[in-house]
């Protein structure tokens, strides 16, 4: 999978883009467990893509969802055992 963000929100702590073997849109939150600091990347729609570029309280309710894992089943990597908290 190749990752290729188009908006980065660093103060937010979220990004959205498009992974270009899929075509898919995804929005994606930083995450660390005891070894490592990763992303979560969720699958998101052409729709959300565009309401989360032109509004940051629109993504940042979502982002919110996913950091609370309500959005689990939007997840494009299933985590393993050692799942991440979000950061």
């Amino acid at each position: 999978m190749k990752f290729k963000d188009i908006l980065v929100r660093k103060e937010e702590r979220f990004s959205i883009g498009i992974e270009e073997q899929t075509g898919k849109y995804y929005l994606s939150i930083p995450v660390a467990n005891n070894f490592v600091d990763y992303e979560e990347y969720y699958e998101i729609n052409k729709d959300e893509f565009d309401a989360f570029s032109a509004s940051v309280l629109t993504a940042t309710e979502f982002v919110q969802q996913c950091r609370s894992r309500e959005q689990d089943d939007r997840l494009i990597m299933k985590p393993g055992k050692d799942r991440g908290v979000a950061i």
